[in-house]
């Protein structure tokens, strides 16, 4: 099962798509696929009303596709969070997750333009496993109580400008936050219909080079430790979303002159079982 929001920005609907690849209008279960709906067992609402054929059947065609869930309440990241990428950008291995916020409202759809901001020199790209939270994690006693928290998985784009990042000074967020830096989808997957999120393939392309090729069982802390981890500092709600790392194969990696995104450029990014996206890059 599939979960998409499909419309204009500011002005999507939810839709789901069943597992025999049939599109259902959602409106008649939820006016969106946000933090209420996931909170209200939507998933499994969902999945039991499209069983049930209860929902109407809807078409794609000509449709935007919006990020899958509704605005998140926040946006947390982990940074060096794949042995490799660590190794590459020559950063020690961390003892404990890395952690960096992006404004929420970056989120942007899955074929949305990446835009590089205004006097940008290193706009970079990240492919990453998104974890959208479906049910309150505050305190959680250990790793194995986390993933019952999890609605679904998406593919996360957290583009970063590294130049903002490193040489500005202060925090991390000033180069993660800039406009469109989280394309995000094309769908919400439930974490039942994902299993084992320590083993996804991802990659990430760039005018049809392969730049990034790798798989999550890399990650220096799982999906569980770091929704564990997270929820000692701060309340995780449904609708909330976590970028968990990207690997091995970013720009910031590579030999000078390091190639990071123009105008111009076309980037794909693909998680096993999650879809793909397309984002043309463009001047803010």
């Amino acid at each position: 099962m599939q979960l998409l929001r499909l419309g204009d920005p500011g002005a999507e609907r939810p839709f789901v798509r069943s597992a025999g690849g049939v599109l259902y209008d959602l409106s008649p279960l939820t006016a969106d696929i946000d933090g209420a709906f996931l909170a209200a067992d939507g998933l499994s609402r969902a999945r039991a009303a499209v069983e049930a054929g209860e929902l109407p059947s809807a078409s794609e065609s000509g449709q935007r596709v919006g990020p899958p869930i509704a605005r998140p309440g926040k946006v947390v990241c982990v940074g060096l969070n794949y042995r490799r990428h660590a190794e590459e950008t020559g950063a020690p291995i961390p003892d404990e997750p890395v952690l960096f916020m992006k404004a929420p409202d970056v989120v942007v759809g899955p074929h949305d333009p990446v835009l590089v901001p205004r006097g940008s020199t290193a706009t970079d790209w990240e492919v990453e496993l998104g974890v959208v939270i479906g049910k309150t994690a505050r305190y959680l006693d250990r790793p194995d109580d986390a993933l019952a928290h999890v609605a679904g998985y998406v593919i996360s784009h957290d583009v970063t400008e590294r130049a903002y990042q490193f040489e500005r000074g202060g925090t991390w967020d000033k180069g993660k936050s800039c406009e469109n830096f989280n394309p995000l989808g094309p769908w919400l997957v439930p974490a039942e219909d994902v299993g084992d999120p320590q083993d996804l393939a991802l990659s990430l392309t760039v005018n049809g080079v392969v730049r990034q090729q790798s798989t999550t069982k890399d990650m220096i802390f799982t999906v569980a430790e770091v929704v564990h981890y997270l929820s000692q500092f701060m309340v995780l709600r449904p609708g909330d979303l976590i970028n968990t790392g990207t690997p091995e194969g970013v720009a910031l990696g590579r030999p000078e002159p390091k190639p990071y995104l123009r105008a111009g450029d076309v980037v794909e990014l693909e998680i096993a079982g999650l879809g793909t996206q397309r984002q043309r890059v463009e001047q803010a």
